[in-house]
């Protein structure tokens, strides 16, 4: 059965750092592609990054490039994102998903939610 648990959320400052982890099971996650998207209020999934884990190719929408990096422990089959400088507009539930941004994101966690103050 494939399980991801996401962790690492809570409240952050604006411009602060937050790492976020997504521990998986039940599938081959070395050779996966993995994926962060996030749900902000009353908004859709937003696709945020991928990483390759065979590879360690990694791939950023434009508002989280250079601010978050994706990084993977294959080791401990677990997923991280680190968030450095967030803004208001990070806010939202953070999921981990298997597959890159086009896939249909139904196979993710059950996420952990990211609030950041000003």
């Amino acid at each position: 059965e494939v399980q991801l648990v996401e962790s690492g959320g809570g409240l952050v400052h604006a411009g602060g750092s937050l790492r976020l982890s997504c521990a998986a099971s039940g599938f081959t996650f070395s050779s996966s592609a993995m994926s962060w998207v996030r749900q902000a209020p009353g908004k859709g999934l937003e696709w945020l990054s991928t990483i390759y884990t065979y590879t360690s190719s990694t791939y950023y929408a434009d508002s989280v490039k250079g601010r978050f990096t994706v990084s993977t422990d294959n080791a401990k089959n677990t997923l991280y994102l680190q968030m450095n400088s967030p803004k208001s507009g990070d806010q939202g539930i953070y999921c981990c998903t298997i597959g890159g941004q086009y896939n249909n994101y139904a196979r993710r966690g059950q996420g952990t939610q990211v609030t950041v103050s000003s």
